[in-house]
């Protein structure tokens, strides 16, 4: 596994770890009857999340970059590995980040900062459940990354068994032609050696 390899697993790991710890109060907030201890959870917990030190925030985006910079790296080799499975993942690694940018943020600073006098209590329920879906979606993204990263590994590992496979035969056919050449080789010059006995005991004959 390359450094390119090893940016885009840690990027879209780390990211499936945050989004799961998320995931307990995202649950609860699509899956579940609403309530009011629910909600107040969720705004605490997304309050908490959004007013994090500019360092944590910093690291989040910089992990961000990495895992981009990994899938764009793995697309210098354009073959049918990178244009299948490292092009899809690309692409929803930006689907993911698009889905961040245009929904995450913007709900999230609703449910955490809501603008005073327009933005009620209703409107950072709804931006609350936005949040949680948009997360979910982010999952299922990052978990089709892995799994077509995990295939690409598995193409490339039984190309190479293949390629294997196909230069082991290769040396075992020319190995046999060499023997055959040989082999026809020595019966032509035993052949040719029995030829000049024959003549020279005919030309005694003669004589």
């Amino acid at each position: 596994m390359g450094y390119r390899q090893a940016a885009v697993l840690t990027s879209v790991s780390f990211f499936l770890g945050v989004l799961f710890i998320c995931l307990n109060v995202d649950y609860r907030i699509l899956f579940t009857p609403l309530s009011d201890s629910t909600v107040r959870d969720g705004i605490e917990f997304y309050t908490t999340f959004y007013n994090s030190p500019p360092a944590i925030k910093a690291l989040l985006h910089s992990v961000m970059g990495v895992g981009l910079l990994g899938l764009l790296g793995k697309l210098h080799k354009w073959d049918d590995s990178a244009m299948f499975f490292d092009g899809s993942s690309l692409a929803a690694y930006i689907f993911s980040l698009a889905v961040y940018l245009t929904v995450g943020i913007p709900a999230c600073r609703t449910v955490a900062d809501p603008v005073p006098d327009v933005d009620t209590h209703d409107d950072q329920v709804e931006a609350l459940r936005i949040l949680s879906a948009g997360n979910t979606i982010i999952i299922v993204l990052l978990g089709a990354i892995l799994t077509l990263q995990a295939r690409a590994r598995y193409y490339r590992y039984d190309d190479e068994r293949c390629c294997a496979a196909g230069e082991q035969w290769a040396r075992r056919v020319e190995a046999k032609i060499l023997q055959q050449a040989a082999t026809s080789e020595q019966t032509q010059k035993s052949a040719t050696a029995v030829g000049g006995d024959g003549d020279a005991a005919e030309s005694k004959k003669d004589k």
